[in-house]
């Protein structure tokens, strides 16, 4: 099943996509939130399909994609996941998983412009595979676990300002991961019995060319040891965003440039659907 969120940036309308139609989900839910995530989704939308509870949305070709999720109340990230990308970073593959944070504010549509920040000259691309929770995650016994809180996945953009993040973080990630719009998700949720998210395709093109073209099967730690590992050390709440890390073909490996004003990004998860955003000079933005 495939959830996405239509309308106006604030004013999203939750739908179920149905081959080339959406169904409202308004007589069940006011969004595909935490709340509702939690609460067997797939099996509410079944019932109220059946009961005719649900009908099509009117002109929703017309509308704005928004994220497929309501503001999460944690975008938790893993870094350097696959080892191809460590070593382009001048890494070693890591022992345990690299956590950092995003701000909740970067989670934006798969389409909608991204302002590059004021002053940056080193704004990055980064397509990944997101898991999003369904169900609270704390302490879980083993990874095997892991796939009874999980209520589906996500495209993601994880874009990135290295100079922020590498040489102006006093040892943390998150001044380069953090600027409003540097999370593109999306357009669709989709329910874990639709993904072989253990072998997932990722590419990414700027402007045309393709940088990034990798599958999940090549990550260092799988999705289900990810959030076992996390539940570890927090607990993972309904409707939380954990992004799993990229392949490589980034601009920090110095084989492309940076992302400069007016380039295109378009980032491709197999199962999951394509983003495509243009990149906008903080100029043009204030």
């Amino acid at each position: 099943m495939k959830f996405a969120r239509l309308g106006p940036i604030g004013d999203e309308i939750p739908v179920v996509v149905v081959g080339n139609s959406y169904l409202d989900l308004r007589p069940i839910t006011a969004d595909v939130d935490g709340a509702f995530l939690a609460s067997q989704p797939a099996e509410r939308v079944t019932r109220a399909t059946a009961a005719g509870q649900l009908h099509l949305l009117a002109h929703a070709d017309a509308l704005r994609v928004g994220s497929p999720i309501a503001r999460p109340g944690a975008v938790i990230c893993v870094g350097m996941n696959y080892a191809a990308h460590a070593a382009e970073s001048g890494s070693a593959p890591p022992k345990d998983p690299v956590v950092f944070l995003k701000h909740p504010n970067t989670v934006v549509g798969p389409y909608d412009d991204v302002t590059i920040p004021r002053g940056s000259t080193k704004t990055d691309w980064e397509v990944e595979l997101g898991v999003v929770i369904g169900q609270a995650a704390h302490a879980l016994a083993s990874p095997d676990r892991a796939l009874e809180h999980i209520a589906g996945f996500v495209a993601v953009n994880d874009v990135s300002e290295r100079e922020f993040q590498l040489e102006l973080s006093g040892g943390q990630w998150s001044k380069g991961k953090c600027a409003p719009g540097f999370n593109p998700t999306g357009p669709w949720l989709v329910t874990p019995d639709e993904v072989a998210h253990g072998n997932v395709r990722l590419r990414s093109f700027v402007n045309d060319d393709a940088r990034q073209d990798s599958s999940t099967a090549d990550m260092i730690f799988s999705v289900e040891f990810l959030v076992w590992h996390l539940s570890q050390f927090m607990r993972l709440e309904p409707g939380d965003l954990v992004l799993t890390g990229t392949p490589e073909g980034v601009a920090l490996s110095g084989r492309f440039p940076y992302i400069a004003p007016n380039d295109v990004i378009d980032i491709h998860v197999e199962g999951l659907g394509r983003q495509r955003q243009k990149f906008r000079a903080w100029e043009e933005a204030v």
